[in-house]
């Protein structure tokens, strides 16, 4: 294990969660920022489609207010969550230096939907069975967060509901990103878009990115109209570092988790084996009954916890055969009946 270091920065690129309810400027926005991303690096844009939402945004629209022109980039159009992930893995650094997933959503309903196995009586998914099920999201979200590449994930908007403690009824408190529970902590900048009608006719909707998000505290807290690469992404980018940092996938933490516990386990095991031993010997050489009632209150609770339960096993058998061999220190008298 490496242990403490120095604390340095470690982020080479931008990792950013964009949410909002439907028509709220979340693919145009990040069109926008990802173009901007692109053209910064010098390399592509990969955009993952789950919603064909794209399609228009290829096109030159003259009648397009802002950025008539078409967004140049390369889409994946689907909803398999391990299609995007083996996708993703095969993007070559020196070639693409932006990925977008729109959306987020799509992928975590196409892992929940991916479960095949028996459900619970009242038909829900067992709780035994969320971390297979998570796997693959997972691991996707580990790779993209340890990419050299910058990330922009969006996601629908949903309803956050909180348990009133006193009638113990569901009510809702606010709103969130619509994908697994951890997704809107991943991203190192996360935004809930909206788009605020006109209040006149003729004119066109403002659309407005809230920073809910940002561990760089630039963006904190602000609110920003009609937001793009310059307002979002450009203050951000002299933070940036030559050095991604990794993010292991859950394959690599269980692996090496697995090492270490196989490690404890082989240590625990040769220090019973050990202790079985010793104990073993010492309770082969009691001469009485007292001298080996002595041992066994010597045999205490705490050096049992350093044993395994077979080896307890073991040394509580010898206790006993080793009780019925020894002579009595002495005889007990015999109570006789009135």
């Amino acid at each position: 294990m490496a242990g403490f270091r120095k604390a340095k920065a470690e982020q080479a690129a931008l990792k950013m969660g964009v949410y909002g309810p439907p028509g709220s400027g979340k693919t145009f926005t990040s069109l926008l920022l990802a173009e901007g991303l692109g053209k910064v690096s010098g390399k592509r844009v990969a955009y993952v489609d789950t919603e064909r939402g794209t399609d228009f945004y290829c096109k030159a629209v003259p009648g397009r207010t802002v950025h008539p022109e078409a967004f140049d980039f390369d889409a994946l159009y689907t909803r398999s969550l391990t299609e995007v992930l083996s996708s993703i893995k095969a993007l070559k650094p020196e070639e693409y230096g932006v990925i977008v997933l729109d959306s987020i959503t799509h992928l975590w309903e196409a892992a929940i939907a991916a479960y095949g196995g028996n459900q619970t009586r009242a038909g829900t998914i067992p709780m035994h069975a969320w971390g297979k099920i998570k796997k693959p999201y997972k691991d996707l979200m580990a790779y993209l967060l340890s990419s050299p590449m910058h990330v922009i994930i969006c996601g629908r908007q949903g309803t956050e509901y909180a348990t009133n403690e006193e009638t113990e009824e569901l009510k809702a408190v606010g709103v969130k990103m619509k994908a697994e529970g951890e997704t809107a902590y991943e991203p190192h900048i996360l935004l809930r878009m909206e788009a605020l009608k006109p209040k006149k006719s003729g004119e066109v909707a403002v659309i407005v990115a809230y920073a809910e998000k940002d561990r760089t505290g630039v963006l904190a807290g602000r609110t920003f109209l009609n937001p793009n690469f310059d307002s979002l992404c450009k203050p951000l980018l002299g933070l940036l570092g030559g050095t991604q940092a990794h993010m292991a996938g859950s394959d690599e933490t269980a692996a090496q988790d697995a090492e270490q516990i196989a490690a404890d386990d082989q240590k625990r095991a040769e220090v019973s084996a050990a202790l079985l031993r010793e104990w073993s010997a010492r309770i082969s050489l009691a001469k009485d009954a007292s001298e080996l009632k002595k041992l066994g209150k010597d045999i205490t609770p705490q050096l049992k916890a350093q044993m395994t339960v077979v080896d307890v096993a073991a040394l509580r058998d010898a206790y006993q055969t080793r009780e019925k061999e020894v002579p009595a220190t002495v005889a007990q008298p015999t109570e006789v009946a009135a």
